[in-house]
């Protein structure tokens, strides 16, 4: 939805986490940020598949062209679901990272299939910890939760129901401000360990070793 239209946009149906903090891993001089699409972080090269306003280097993120320990941090906010081999972007990752210096990852858990312009991955925390070896974990968690997926999850299928996509579009907009209240009971559901049984979408923070 776009132009005049845009006012009917209703909430993205997710809260996220208070407890998710990203400066658990400082900035540094020298900063990257992956798949940002536009979405400009001030001190960081921002890099996606796709030109794009703010998109500073179009590249394949398996492929990242910079030189080895360059950066301060890496930042990679649900990209690595969308590529076909996520151990290659991890390790591009690691080697472009200083010694000292850490890395934001994060992805989705029990999210719809979303094709921007593949997707095939869907992450636990233990899944992510695992990808970023040999990186330390700083921290882990859920940025969004289980009331999350379960909203994302029923406006998507009572799409499905409909034929034409102003249909669709409608249901979007409708249900999206009728539920989104209900997405503030993931305050109180992220306090759970059992949220990982629905969590949204999960994060690692982690550090190179010096």
């Amino acid at each position: 939805m776009s132009g005049r239209w845009n006012w009917l946009a209703p909430p993205r149906p997710v809260f996220y986490n208070p407890a998710h903090r990203r400066d658990d891993i400082p900035w540094g001089r020298r900063n990257l940020y992956i798949g940002g699409f536009g979405n400009k972080i001030d001190g960081s090269i921002n890099v996606d598949l796709f030109p794009a306003p703010g998109v500073d280097v179009v590249c394949d993120a398996e492929r990242l062209p910079f030189r080895d320990e360059v950066f301060d941090r890496v930042d990679c906010d649900a990209v690595i679901e969308h590529t076909p081999r996520p151990r290659r972007l991890a390790a591009e990752i690691v080697r472009c990272l200083k010694p000292g210096g850490g890395c934001h990852l994060a992805a989705p858990f029990c999210h719809p299939f979303h094709e921007y312009p593949k997707d095939y991955y869907r992450f636990t925390l233990d899944g992510l910890q695992e990808l970023v070896k040999p990186l330390e974990v700083v921290s882990t968690g859920w940025m969004t939760g289980p009331t999350s997926t379960m909203l994302i999850f029923f406006i998507e299928y009572v799409k499905l129901w409909l034929p034409a996509r102003w249909m669709r579009q409608g249901a979007w907009v409708v249900l999206g401000w009728i539920l989104s209240p209900l997405r503030y009971l993931d305050y109180f559901l992220l306090q759970s360990p059992r949220a990982a049984q629905l969590g949204n979408h999960g994060y690692i923070m982690a550090r190179k070793p010096m």
